[in-house]
C-alpha cells in the first residue's frame, strides 16, 4: 500500500500514561509535542494529563499547537484526563478512541509506552496491513526501546507469519525529530 497523499494536519501520537524509567522517554515526548507546533500541526493523543501523555500534550500546547484528546469515559472519572486540552472527546470503549484517533489524523507517531500503546500500534499496523488506511506510521525507538518488539517482529517475517513487504508498513525512527522529519518528507 503506498502512503497517503492527503496534507499532513494533524498527528496521532500513542505513548504511555507512565513516564518511565529512562529520562530519554520525557524528552522525546516533550520533544515531539514541540515539533509537532512548530511544523503548524495538529496533536490527536490519547487525553491523559499524567506521564508521556501529559508531557506531549503539555509541550504542544505551550507552543501554541491545537491538541485533541480522546479518551474513553471510564478514564475520565479517575483523574486523569487532560482539562487544558483545545477539545477532549470522551468516548464508551478503548476500541472507539482508537478508532476516533485514526479518523482525525494523518499520521501516527508512536513514542514507548505499555500495553495500551502496542495495541494501539499493531492495531494501526493490521488495519494499513488490510487495507483500511494509507497514512504514515512511525515508531520512534528511544533508547533502543522497542528493540525486543521490532527482533519479535524479524522473527515473524522469518518464520513466515508476517510477509517481508508488510514489516515495512511500520517506519522506525530513533528520535522524535527523526520520526516527525519522516512524517513530514
Amino acid at each position: 500500500m503506498t502512503q497517503s497523499t492527503k496534507p499532513l494536519r494533524r498527528v496521532a501520537v500513542f505513548c504511555g500514561s507512565a513516564f518511565g524509567s529512562n529520562p530519554a522517554f520525557r524528552a522525546d515526548a516533550s520533544a515531539l509535542g514541540v515539533a509537532i507546533a512548530r511544523a503548524g500541526l495538529g496533536l490527536v493523543y490519547g487525553g491523559a494529563s499524567r506521564g508521556l501523555m501529559g508531557i506531549l500534550a503539555d509541550a504542544a500546547l505551550a507552543e501554541g499547537a491545537k491538541v485533541i484528546g480522546v479518551l474513553p469515559q471510564a478514564l475520565s472519572g479517575r483523574e486523569i484526563a487532560h482539562t487544558r486540552l483545545t477539545s477532549l472527546e470522551l468516548v464508551l470503549t478503548m476500541h472507539e478512541r482508537k478508532a476516533r484517533m485514526h479518523e482525525l489524523a494523518d499520521a501516527i507517531l508512536v513514542l514507548p509506552g505499555g500495553y495500551g500503546t502496542l495495541d494501539e500500534l499493531l492495531e494501526a499496523v493490521t488495519w494499513a496491513q488490510i487495507g483500511l488506511h494509507a497514512k504514515p506510521i512511525v515508531l520512534i525507538n528511544t533508547a533502543s526501546y522497542w528493540d525486543g518488539l521490532l527482533a519479535f517482529l524479524d522473527t515473524a517475517v522469518a518464520n513466515g507469519f508476517i510477509e517481508a513487504r508488510n514489516r515495512g508498513l511500520m517506519r522506525i525512527a530513533p528520535t522524535a525529530a527523526d520520526a516527525l522529519a519522516m512524517t513530514l518528507a
